[in-house]
């Protein structure tokens, strides 16, 4: 299968690739309980991204931000953080750059909930200064795959949490050999209101860096997430590309 990562890429393959779309996996590093590597947000959006590419075609992935404002998780070890205006700027400034290139159809999948207000800020500020920009944003895919498959495939809270019954099965899935799934607890919070939104820090509501239940998970579950998500994702992409990504009403 031919590659589509620009880390990966001379100039002249890119020149070749025929490329006329990109994709911005958003990540983080920080806790996620005991049990998956630090880095799930990043490798989980970035090892979707190169999947959606493998069946697009046109498009470039290109290199994951792998910070994001991660100060509501930083009790917890090792997690390192980016301001809010950081993140955002850092955002900004690769949408223009990816623009500056020529390219100006951009998918952004993002890992971490960190980056959901920084990635609409920049966007929108994007568009502000280039209309013509069109981007595509997938901010909380840990939700939409619940979404997209049964209900029943998950067995506690929805399978929702941070490193819970969803995020510990994709983990599993696309990178078992850096989780150590014997580490897994258990941990729903049992007091946070259903429609509104509480702004927590994290070790208010956990002591194990974890929420959800991560005793769970499954590779299988993670399988199934990883599909439904792919098929999903490529399906809107290769619909925006039918109508040349011009979405505006009529």
């Amino acid at each position: 299968m031919a590659n589509h990562e620009l880390m990966k890429l001379t100039a002249n393959r890119f020149k070749e690739g025929g490329y006329d779309k990109v994709v911005l996996a958003v990540g983080s590093c920080e806790a996620h309980g005991a049990h998956l590597a630090e880095g799930c947000d990043t490798l989980v959006s970035y090892t979707l991204s190169k999947l959606v590419a493998d069946r697009v075609k046109g498009m470039l992935v290109i290199p994951p931000i792998t910070y994001g404002y991660s100060g509501h998780y930083d009790t917890f070890p090792f997690t390192l953080t980016v301001s809010y205006d950081t993140i955002t700027a850092i955002i900004y400034d690769v949408l223009e750059s990816v623009l500056r290139n020529g390219i100006n159809k951009i998918l952004i999948i993002n890992g971490h909930d960190g980056n959901i207000a920084p990635i609409e800020i920049a966007s929108r500020k994007v568009k502000e200064k280039y209309p013509e920009a069109r981007i595509a944003a997938l901010d909380q895919w840990w939700v939409t795959a619940l979404d997209l498959l049964p209900p029943e495939t998950f067995e506690v809270w929805r399978g929702l949490g941070h490193a819970g019954e969803g995020e510990s099965s994709i983990a599993y899935y696309m990178f078992g050999k850096y989780c150590q799934p014997e580490l897994a607890t258990c941990c729903v919070p049992e007091n946070l209101p259903e429609f509104i939104e509480i702004k927590w820090d994290f070790a208010e509501i956990t002591d194990t860096a974890q929420t959800g239940d991560a005793t769970k998970a499954t590779p299988e579950k993670g399988r199934l997430m990883t599909e439904a998500l792919v098929d999903y994702i490529t399906k809107v992409i290769e619909d925006l590309d039918k109508i040349d990504w011009d979405y505006r009403k009529k």
